[in-house]
């Protein structure tokens, strides 16, 4: 499969991309208009994420989901039905 040409990329995905970055920015302002968070290992995975995005120039959605992943656990047993 031929990857989609970077114009017509950004063409198709501007509007969605700006969107989403607002919406985050507004959580942000939210969260520190609370008093913020400085020790939530939440917010530590959004910084680093940020980070990520900002550092790499490829794979950064999976690099994206490694920070919000948990690692592999071999002995997790899937919960029962209630």
């Amino acid at each position: 499969m031929t990857p989609l040409p970077a114009k017509a990329a950004l063409d198709a995905y501007f509007l969605e991309a700006r969107c989403k970055l607002l919406d985050l920015a507004a959580i942000l302002d939210r969260i520190d208009r609370g008093g913020g968070l400085p020790s939530d290992p939440r917010l530590a995975n959004i910084r680093k994420a940020l980070e990520t995005l900002l550092a790499s120039p490829d794979g950064r959605a999976e690099a994206l989901q490694h920070i919000f992943s948990l690692a592999y656990d071999p002995g997790w047993k899937r919960p029962e039905p209630r």
